[in-house]
């Protein structure tokens, strides 16, 4: 549906008047400020040059493709001819796709939260030459406000404080770049021991209820964020607390607020799949853009809520969230793209882009496309009546000024579900079964619509974290719903990072590749390495995708990576990981991520993954890292666990003997079918699953030795539960296994 590539305006001449050097980037957010009058430098040693032969400070800005204030504020201040002119006077300009080097993105966004209070996109910093810091904030408007000088004004102050007084400057960048030194710096974990787990389970769980919105869901007034580890903490608070009433709350606040994300604008019911957050409370009026990390993450989270309800509503949105990203996210090469963005055209002719265009209607739209009567109604309406009452559209717009700052929406609807399907047929006097054939036949001529539309910009790049998550979700998904296709498409999406993102001489993932012309995937000049969520998230999901296909490959390549990201990231002083290696020098900070965000702390994700992969391949020296992480994290797991539940969700797989569920049995065959379709039907997370096939040459009959002695019963497929390489009486029904795993 979106569309690839840089989509600068032409001048009035029609040809684009300027182009920089990000002109021979590949990132799509670089691309789109290669026509701007300001002369862009990438991050690199050609700025870092110039900046020291010229003794010019940098003005770093930093940004994605898909980043609304980021798109303004380019509009306003980049686009300009006057304000370009005093950019490429007084400074060097580097523009850094934070998506790509999020290890620089979090350097000098450690410094921006540090001495402004706040922190986003855009990040707009200044910098000395030796990349010190020294001002910054995000988004300025061109001119002054009444609380806010505007970026014309900032430019010239910063440029004449540099030429009064350049040695303060630079003194003061070296006493800042200190105290962040200090300021994340984390105590080792060396002397410690993790945290109480019954304890640190309780506190966050309090906070999460604390926060909690009864009536919307979520876990803050506004803006509301999906916040998929909140969701992964409270399905296994339920699953160890099943008949208790802190159980029962856990699982309601989970489900509530999935249903009330599904029902809301931040759905999108026409295209399916999840826009980015909610501006209220109400998961109404969205910032439109896409992410991929979001589908990835909300798309396990909807198949274990199915897993612990048994309510086919949640495997429906799974399911939808899957074909929106099988049909506009995917690469044919079998990777995942990153984003769709927030604002098109509303139309061919269209000038200027607006939030939302694509996604929203106005009344006048949906009666035009919608005319046809419905003959069983007990009044005279039609099919545009009804689509209109159950989505909560107004002849006016169903959008709040307040919740439209710049007019974009003013007239539009955002489809929200306002009422049940059951309500919808009382209303009109409809038998259910019809409202709902009324509904979808609705939806797919809208979509047909929307195709008409000029689509939002696609960032095709693929980034190698992002598509780790989706392998996650395809799955999982596909495990739970017995979905092959699913299986498949992840399958598809493993083989493209082996064959595409991973350097097979010397073991390293790559953070990215890109679609280039033709649809050939291509790398940068200068590929990128992977940083540690590249390597944690793409450990996670070769592990699932083992479990949902028994292809042992997945799980060989999984053991190389973890060795790698070992020696890579590990802190042998002070114990966890860093978020990138020691091999770039222009990175004045190695940090460690200390909380889960829009994706999860790879820390977290690594504490998890470390337990899991010591008892795949029988390495207790995992087992001992796992706890050496968690515990360098110890002091916020006490205080604030809801700001890392991610980490809370790897002390519990410590603290829980994990459970080895192992099915002795030929893959394709019926009874060791379903076996394995028992376990997937419940939500049983502190466990790993295997096949034993017999095969005493594979990688895991030579891993686990014990596997040797477990033999088929009665010549059936046979499961073992094992703790600790020790196993249960075998069982060969399902009824049977379903009383070991839920006990």
């Amino acid at each position: 549906m979106a569309t690839g590539g840089s989509e600068e305006p032409p001048s009035s001449s029609g040809r684009k008047r300027h182009s920089n050097r990000l002109i021979h980037e590949k990132s799509s957010y670089l691309l789109q400020h290669a026509h701007n009058p300001v002369d862009w430098y990438p991050w690199g040693p050609e700025a870092f040059a110039k900046a020291k032969k010229e003794h010019k400070p940098i003005f770093l800005s930093v940004g994605y493709s898909t980043c609304h204030w980021c798109h303004v504020m380019e509009r306003e201040s980049f686009e300009n001819e006057e304000i370009g002119k005093i950019m490429n006077e007084n400074f060097v300009c580097i523009k850094v796709d934070r998506e790509e080097r999020p290890d620089v993105d979090k350097v000098y966004m450690a410094f921006v939260q540090a001495t402004t209070g706040g922190g986003g996109w855009p990040m707009s910093v200044w910098l000395t030459p030796d990349l010190k810091p020294f001002a910054g904030g995000t988004y300025f408007a061109p001119e002054d406000g009444s609380h806010q000088p505007g970026f014309k004004t900032v430019l010239k102050n910063l440029a004449d404080q540099w030429k009064r007084d350049r040695n303060g400057i630079i003194e003061r960048s070296n006493k800042i770049l200190t105290a962040l030194q200090k300021g994340v710096a984390m105590s080792s974990g060396r002397e410690g021991v993790p945290p109480s787990c019954p304890q640190v389970m309780e506190t966050c769980f309090q906070q999460l209820t604390n926060s909690y919105d009864d009536e919307y869901g979520g876990f803050r007034e506004s803006p509301k964020f999906p916040s998929p580890v909140n969701f992964n903490f409270l399905f296994r608070l339920w699953a160890l607390n099943k008949t208790s009433a802190k159980g029962a709350r856990a699982l309601e606040m989970a489900l509530h607020t999935l249903k009330m994300m599904a029902h809301g604008g931040i759905h999108d019911h026409i295209g399916q799949g999840f826009h980015r957050y909610s501006t209220d409370r109400h998961w109404h009026v969205p910032h439109f853009e896409k992410m991929l990390y979001d589908q990835g993450q909300l798309a396990v989270s909807y198949t274990e809520a199915y897993q612990t309800s048994g309510d086919k509503f949640f495997a429906d949105i799974a399911r939808d969230i899957l074909l929106y990203v099988s049909r506009d996210l995917s690469d044919e090469s079998g990777g995942f793209y990153s984003a769709e963005d927030a604002d098109s055209h509303p139309s061919a002719n269209s000038v200027a882009k607006k939030e939302g265009a694509f996604c929203v209607w106005t009344e006048q739209e949906i009666r035009e496309l919608l005319p046809d009567p419905v003959s069983d109604a007990t009044q005279t309406i039609t099919m545009a009546d009804v689509f209109a009452y159950y989505y909560g559209m107004k002849r006016n717009g169903n959008v709040e000024p307040a919740q439209d700052p710049h007019g974009e929406l003013k007239n539009k609807n955002v489809l929200i579900l306002r009422y049940s399907p059951q309500l919808t047929a009382v209303k009109f006097g409809l038998e259910l079964e019809n409202v709902k054939d009324i509904l979808s036949t609705c939806r797919n001529r809208l979509a047909e619509a929307r195709k008409r539309r000029p689509c939002p910009h696609l960032d095709s790049k693929m980034v190698a974290s992002w598509n780790g998550l989706m392998i996650s979700g395809f799955a999982r998904a596909g495990a739970v719903l017995g979905e092959k296709t699913y299986i498949l498409r992840a399958t598809k999406a493993a083989t493209f990072l082996k064959e595409h993102m991973f350097d097979s001489n010397t073991g390293r993932l790559l953070r990215s590749c890109y679609r280039g012309s033709e649809g050939v995937v291509e790398q940068g000049a200068s590929p990128i390495s992977g940083f540690l969520d590249d390597y944690a998230f793409v450990i996670r999901s070769l592990m699932d995708l083992y479990e949902a296909s028994f292809e042992e490959q997945w799980l060989e390549w999984a053991v190389k990576l973890q060795e790698k990201q070992d020696e890579l990231f590990w802190d042998a002083k002070e114990f966890g990981y860093f978020t990138d290696d020691a091999n770039d020098a222009s990175v004045l900070l190695r940090l460690k991520e200390d909380q889960d965000g829009a994706e999860p702390s790879g820390n977290a994700v690594a504490a998890s993954n470390l337990v899991r992969l010591a008892n795949f391949t029988n390495r207790p020296d995992w087992t001992i890292r796992s706890k050496q992480i968690v515990t360098t994290f110890e002091k916020l797991l006490k205080g604030i666990p809801m700001a890392l539940p991610e980490m809370v969700i790897g002390l519990m797989t410590q603290h829980h003997p994990l459970k080895q569920v192992v099915i002795r049995g030929e893959l394709e065959a019926p009874d060791t079918q379903e076996l394995i379709q028992c376990i997937n039907a419940h939500f049983v997370p502190n466990k790993i699953l295997l096949l034993a096939d017999g095969n005493s040459e594979s990688f895991l009959y030579k891993t686990l030795p014990f596997l040797s002695t477990l033999e088929l019963k009665d010549g059936k497929a046979t499961a073992y539960i094992c703790q600790n390489f020790s196993c249960s009486l075998p069982v060969t029904k399902a009824a049977e296994l379903k009383t070991l795993l839920i006990k």
